[in-house]
């Protein structure tokens, strides 16, 4: 497999070179009123992925909203600005990266000598079959799980080492969204997402109310903060989840099969805002997916497993045009149209 950093060496340089001089709060008030230019998203009542991140919340918390959103974006710009160095003839370093890493839970090797990385406010899709290590390599990242050997290194720190006390620091940075949500059954939905709120201590309780109104408006799930988890579809705890991990302001996400057992509308949605997250927060992004549309539509690259080995590292196009024969099964697979 050919070295990933020379591939992208190029489209690096020139992305540093597009400059943006708005602010991260005009970014997030940036909403076309053109009806000419609503998409079919907005028609069908689905934000679409260029939308303001605060366009569907309620005017009475959108401005506390609106301030806590765009504190998140100027972290998450400072990190990379950290992370990158003042040199900007200098490559961009990782946000996340994996350096030959192995995991086996006994004889069953799992992941072996795997590198990928991921640049500060870029999204890695990881793509395979089940039980490729793809949902191992998430638990590794946030300390669940010690890698074998090899190097995983977080936010310019190698993680490997570090005890529970020191990954807790990292959680605050990088933070994850679980296939079934994670929420705390016994709390309500208002409460699960108050709770990183509650843990910082930084703000009253009316305004907690606010940011989690907003929050639960933003991710598609109004009205829904005095429901039990019990009481929601898989798809709106995956909503519940993300509005969980905002409230934390994380620099980095982790997205477990996201657009799983949800239906093609939740999907689609979920699909939106990951992306509105990215662009508009700056947020460093994995996706662990089967779902070929969503890597499309969210990728700046792709991480693809088989059997716990690296077959491919590279952009969805380099994908289209890669000549390994796992990979054509793959795509050739995806693009089967099956008889109704």
């Amino acid at each position: 497999m050919s070295d990933p950093n020379v591939d992208v060496e190029k489209r690096d340089v020139d992305q540093r070179a597009q400059v943006d001089t708005h602010t991260p709060a005009e970014k997030l008030a940036d909403v076309s009123l053109d009806p000419e230019l609503r998409s079919d998203d907005e028609a069908k009542g689905v934000p679409d992925a260029e939308a303001s991140l605060t366009s569907d919340v309620s005017e009475d918390v959108a401005p506390a909203v609106e301030e806590f959103m765009a504190v998140a974006a100027e972290q998450n710009e400072a990190a990379a600005e950290e992370i990158a160095g003042q040199d900007n003839n200098v490559e961009v370093a990782p946000y996340i990266s994996f350096e030959d890493v192995s995991k086996a839970f006994g004889d069953l090797k799992v992941l072996e000598s795997v590198s990928f990385f991921v640049k500060p406010g870029e999204t890695l899709c990881i793509l395979g079959r089940s039980g490729v290590g793809k949902s191992v390599s998430l638990q590794m990242l946030m300390g669940f799980l010690k890698a074998d050997s090899g190097r995983i290194r977080v936010a310019g720190e190698d993680i490997c080492a570090f005890n529970e006390k020191q990954m807790q620091e990292i959680r605050k940075k990088v933070t994850m969204v679980f296939q079934n949500g994670a929420l705390f059954d016994s709390i309500t939905v208002g409460e699960n997402v108050a709770f990183p709120l509650r843990e910082k201590g930084e703000l009253d309780e009316e305004q907690m109310r606010q940011i989690v109104k907003g929050l639960l408006e933003m991710v598609g799930v109004a009205g829904m903060d005095d429901l039990l988890p019990s009481d929601l579809s898989t798809g709106m705890k995956r909503s519940v989840a993300i509005a969980r991990a905002l409230a934390s302001q994380p620099e980095a996400v982790l997205y477990d099969e996201p657009t799983t057992m949800v239906d093609p509308l939740m999907a689609h949605l979920l699909g939106n805002l990951i992306m509105r997250l990215k662009d508009q927060l700056h947020l460093t992004s994995i996706v662990v997916t089967h779902d070929m549309r969503l890597a499309e539509k969210l990728a700046d690259r792709i991480f693809f497993l088989h059997e716990g080995k690296a077959v491919f590292f590279g952009t969805m196009e380099e994908m289209r045009r890669s000549e390994d024969p796992i990979v054509k099964e793959f795509l050739a697979l995806d693009d089967l149209v099956l008889p109704v």
